[in-house]
């Protein structure tokens, strides 16, 4: 019936509120531009020009040009020394005086071997341009229009390319280091291509700035090619809302955020199943590393990524649908094959904790490790999914993980400021996880992750490998060989409540006042002081109260009553060990169900003589235990929209009020049921019970 859609529905959307937690604390600190919308498609990826330049750059002291020439191999020197006789004669001595002459489409500018610190674009705004009408981000810069960029080039950027078209930058040394463009922290983007369609860049290095190195924006075609990108307060290169792009050969490290964001890729293929004709945007022989992710992409869609290395991260990919004035939610389409994914285990919350990170970023010593991680996020994962639809992941090899080799969540659409309640379930649909190389290198090397699917269990469609290891849930909907085969295909519409919970507690995070959230593992949380294991440890506490209680009060003359509420003690027991030492998949957790769930069935036959209400509920509480257990060890249960979980929790609220009223009211006797499930005899008259 349709209410009964409408009324899980809005179940969920409450429910779903938990897992806001995992978008909403660094919602305020995520990328924020002024309104763009996507090209129109009719752009090509550019292509290298081989010809002389038409543009040079190059600095005045000779000395130095030939001491950082002088280990070139001979014909590239000679090609350098010829440039630089004619940059002398003719040339420009910053990047921004060149790019200020580019008077046509098609232009080449070459950037010879140097350190560029483009000094004329360093001084703060002045004039006009120091009072522009502009709103503020979260983080305090302004979200200038593009006539505003355009009028102060400046206000953000260390070298603005404005409107150009099909233009070439391209270093002239041996390597990426040779060129260097250097913001020196002063600068929101030391390089920022805005409206620029075609646009080509290569060969040099851009570093040190308050937010991104290399920025490129509403644009219909661009390359990066052997470009180095570090040290930034939030990403090393930031693609958005562009189309026909491509990285290759790229690397990326120090970034706060990711090394590579391709956000709001062109959303070319939405609607679409697993077939598509292209992809907007091509990611490939990159390597981003040491960053707080590798890769990520709020909206990144339609993007196809492929042999690169993520490694040495706080995670190693991440996409989402959680923020907000992204075009192209939710996230769709992305592409992952024969990637390396390995030994993402930073944590580098500690240069937060500890007030590095407080202090301006050209003291935080970026250029000696350290790195300021942006929003919340779980260390030790390999590929993070947190409401995206259509992804494919195969052929990759991920390994040598402390937590999670992929890790899937859902997210709501009133996150991204949708409220139409059909699109509230929109996310996690359609992952297929197929054919990787879980917990082994390429050269077949054992190097295992802790555990190789972490998942809430909301959404449809979703399917793993059947060779995962240790995965939580314990049972995950099996891939079949084609795209779109699904053994075991379940469709929730919210996730398991413990997971939720812990998505809250961990998601309230920020780095700019230094909080960081008691009782999650993200933030270094261990044993007791988890939420898990605190959440285990009260309802244990409170189980294990009530539960003596009842047969104290009621049963104790049963020794089936007797066996079972032992077994439900070592149950109980079993679950907040097995919380405390953060083992959320494998026997444990199911064998405490179990046991809990014998607890009850057995509980329920001894009260059924004598208080046959409260039986039958604790028989139905008893098998939702069991199923639970089922649900999460054996196999996850098609066709119902809630995890048994979920109501196993809610009946477990009543049955512990039923309980102590059962238990306080006055008895009949020391025990009100024997072994043949008769009742006792009653009490003699004198004796008193309370």
């Amino acid at each position: 019936m349709w209410w009964t859609r409408r009324l899980l529905v809005t179940l969920s959307v409450v429910l779903a509120a938990l897992a806001a937690a995992l978008v909403t604390a660094p919602g305020v600190q995520a990328h924020e531009e002024r309104p763009v919308t996507f090209p129109d498609g009719s752009g090509s990826v550019p292509t290298l020009r081989t010809g002389e330049p038409d543009l040079l750059v190059c600095k005045t002291d000779r000395a130095d040009f030939d001491r950082r020439i002088s280990g070139f191999p001979a014909a590239l020197k000679a090609r350098n020394l010829a440039l630089f006789e004619r940059c002398a004669r003719g040339g420009h001595r910053h990047l921004q005086q060149a790019v200020d002459a580019v008077d046509r489409p098609g232009m080449t500018i070459a950037v010879l071997p140097g350190l560029y610190e483009e000094e004329p674009s360093q001084p703060p705004p002045s004039g006009a341009c120091a009072s522009l009408d502009a709103p503020r981000s979260a983080l305090g810069y302004q979200i200038l229009s593009y006539e505003q960029q355009k009028r102060c080039p400046h206000n953000q950027n260390l070298v603005a390319i404005l409107g150009k078209k099909n233009l070439q930058i391209e270093g002239t040394g041996a390597s990426r280091l040779d060129v260097v463009l250097d913001a020196r922290y002063t600068k929101l983007n030391a390089l920022r291509a805005d409206r620029s369609d075609g646009i080509y860049f290569r060969n040099f290095t851009a570093q040190r700035t308050t937010f991104n190195s290399l920025y490129v924006l509403a644009a219909d075609g661009f390359v990066i090619d052997d470009v180095l990108t570090r040290w930034n307060d939030e990403y090393g290169f930031l693609t958005f809302a562009s189309d026909h792009g491509l990285y290759k050969n790229c690397e990326s490290y120090g970034n706060g955020d990711s090394g590579i964001y391709p956000g709001s890729a062109s959303d070319i293929n939405n609607g679409r199943g697993y077939e598509v004709p292209r992809y907007s945007i091509e990611i490939t022989g990159c390597r981003s590393h040491h960053n707080m992710v590798g890769y990520s992409g709020t909206a990144g869609d339609s993007v196809w990524v492929h042999d690169n290395e993520f490694d040495h991260n706080m995670g190693g990919a991440s996409m989402d649908s959680a923020f907000p004035g992204h075009p192209g939610l939710p996230q769709n389409h992305a592409r992952f094959e024969r990637n390396l994914i390995h030994d993402n285990n930073q944590n580098y919350y500690r240069y937060v904790a500890d007030g590095t990170c407080a202090k301006p970023p050209v003291e935080r010593g970026y250029e000696q490790g350290v790195v300021c991680p942006q929003i919340s996020m779980p260390p030790g994962t390999g590929v993070i999914t947190a409401g995206g639809n259509w992804n494919l992941y195969e052929n990759n090899w991920v390994y040598g993980h402390q937590r999670a080799a992929f890790f899937l969540s859902a997210v709501p659409a009133f996150i991204r400021g949708e409220s139409a309640w059909g699109k509230q379930t929109d996310t996690s649909h359609h992952n297929r996880y197929a054919g990787n190389h879980l917990g082994v290198d390429r050269s077949g090397a054992s190097r295992p992750n802790r555990t190789d699917v972490w998942w809430d269990g909301q959404g449809g469609g979703n399917c793993w490998q059947a060779d995962t290891g240790a995965s939580t849930p314990g049972a995950l909907p099996e891939c079949g060989a084609r795209w779109g085969e699904v053994s075991g295909n379940t469709d929730r519409l919210v996730g398991e409540p413990a997971k939720l919970a812990h998505l809250l507690v961990c998601a309230d995070y920020d780095v700019q006042a230094r909080r960081l959230p008691a009782g999650c593992d993200w933030y270094g949380a261990r044993g007791v002081q988890r939420v898990e294991t605190q959440l285990a440890l009260a309802c244990a506490a409170v189980l294990a109260l009530v539960g003596g209680a009842l047969w104290w009060r009621r049963l104790r003359g049963s020794r089936l009553a007797g066996a079972a509420t032992l077994t439900g003690l070592l149950g109980l027991v079993l679950d907040v060990a097995g919380s405390h030492l953060g083992l959320t998949s494998g026997f444990v957790p199911a064998l405490a169900l179990l046991l809990i769930g014998a607890w009850w069935t057995a509980l329920g036959l001894a009260l059924l003589p004598v208080r046959p209400a409260f039986a039958w509920t604790t028989l139905a509480l008893g098998g939702l235990t069991l199923l639970d257990a089922f649900d999460k060890a054996v196999l996850m249960i098609p066709w119902i929209p809630l995890s048994p979980a979920w109501m196993r929790g809610l009946l477990a609220v009543v049955w512990v009020l039923w309980a102590v009223v059962a238990s306080a009211r006055p008895s009949d006797g020391p025990a009100a049921a024997r072994d043949d499930g008769a009742p006792a005899p009653a009490a003699p008259s004198a004796e008193v019970t309370g």
